[in-house]
């Protein structure tokens, strides 16, 4: 086994419950805050995570959108104890969401790909 050293992203330990995930700060490369994991969706047959479902916007629940950005896309930075992704709040408020009125259908691929489109990343059943 060979040592590997560790950069201003990585842990010592890489692993983390789902139910700790949920809470963590969003933020972008300027260091703005954007918002927080509300969630996280797994592919129940090979046990990827497919999406963090970011909270955005809103105030005590009320008006909040969520995000469901692809895994690939959030980096963890020790430093901040949060995620960074690489967009501007702008660029968040542009990307696919829902509201608290209901749930995309997740067996859709056609919404898996817009998703994936928007980010410009590959769909994780794809991968």
């Amino acid at each position: 086994m060979t040592d590997v050293p560790m950069t201003a992203t990585a842990t010592a330990n890489p692993l983390i419950a789902g139910a700790r995930v949920a809470g963590t700060d969003v933020y972008n490369a300027a260091g703005d805050h954007l918002g927080e994991i509300y969630d996280v969706m797994l592919d129940k047959l090979t046990g990827k995570v497919a999406y963090a479902i970011m909270s955005f916007g809103g105030f005590l629940g009320l008006g909040e959108k969520y995000h469901p950005i692809p895994w690939s896309v959030l980096d963890y930075d020790t430093q901040r104890g949060g995620y960074v992704v690489p967009l501007t709040k702008e660029q968040l408020e542009a990307a696919p969401m829902y509201d608290s009125e209901g749930e995309p259908d997740w067996d859709d691929k056609a919404y898996g790909k817009r998703v994936h489109d928007y980010y410009g990343t590959m769909p994780y059943w794809m991968m």
